[in-house]
C-alpha cells in the first residue's frame, strides 16, 4: 500500500530514506465499505486520503437530489480541501462507491509532513494547483459544453470507470437524466 503513495510523492519531490520512514508514519491505513462516507455534509473534513483501493464519488445533496461532480480512484489524494484547510464543517460529501482500501494523514500531520520532509510543502502545493485548474475546468465545462461533450470529456478522464460507475452517478455527473444519458452514449457509440 505504502509504495503508491512513495511513487506518488516521488513524481514531484525527492525522498530520503528517513523521509519515507517519516512518510510511512504519518500515512496511516484505514478501509471503507461500499456507502461509507469519506466525509459527510455537516462534518469537518480532518483527513487526506491516499486511495490504494476502490472508487469514491464526491458530491453535493441539492434539494433532496444528489449531484455528483468528482470521482477518486485507486492513486488518486481524496479530500475536501474547502473544509480541510480552514477546518469548517463541509457542505458536500464523499461516499465509497466501492469497498475502499486508503492511507490517511490528519491536519496536524500533515503540518508535521510540511516540516520534516523537504520538498513537502512544494509537493502540497502542485496538487492544490492541480485542483484548482480542475475545478475552474469543470466549472467552465459545466457552464459551456453539452452534456454530450462533458460524456465524452468524463470517458478521457475517467478511462476505465465506465463500468464500475452506475449510470445513475456518471449521468449526475454530466448533469442529465440517467434517460438522457442513455441517448447520449447510444449517438456516441452508434457514430464511432
Amino acid at each position: 500500500m505504502m509504495t503508491n503513495l512513495i511513487d506518488s510523492l516521488q513524481r514531484i519531490i525527492a525522498l530520503s530514506p528517513e523521509e519515507k520512514e517519516t512518510v510511512t508514519s504519518l500515512f496511516k491505513e484505514k478501509s471503507y465499505k461500499k456507502g461509507d462516507f469519506f466525509l459527510a455534509e455537516g462534518q469537518v473534513c480532518k483527513q487526506v486520503g491516499f486511495v490504494t483501493k476502490g472508487l469514491l464519488r464526491y458530491y453535493i445533496n441539492h434539494d433532496g437530489e444528489d449531484k455528483t461532480y468528482d470521482f477518486a480512484q485507486e492513486n488518486n489524494f481524496v479530500c475536501n480541501y474547502e473544509s480541510f484547510l480552514p477546518q469548517i464543517s463541509s457542505t458536500k460529501n464523499i461516499q465509497a462507491l466501492e469497498d475502499c482500501e486508503m492511507l490517511q494523514i490528519s491536519f496536524t500531520d500533515l503540518q508535521l509532513f510540511y516540516q520534516s520532509v523537504s520538498g513537502a510543502e512544494r509537493f502540497g502545493r502542485v496538487v492544490i494547483e492541480q485542483v484548482f485548474v480542475q475545478t475552474l475546468q469543470d466549472l467552465s465545462s459545466f457552464y459551456t459544453d453539452t452534456p454530450e461533450l462533458r460524456y465524452e470529456k468524463f470517458l478521457k478522464r475517467h478511462p476505465g470507470l465506465l463500468q464500475r460507475i452506475s449510470q445513475y452517478h456518471i449521468a449526475s455527473y454530466v448533469g442529465v437524466k440517467p434517460q438522457s444519458l442513455s441517448r447520449i452514449r447510444k449517438r456516441i457509440f452508434t457514430e464511432k
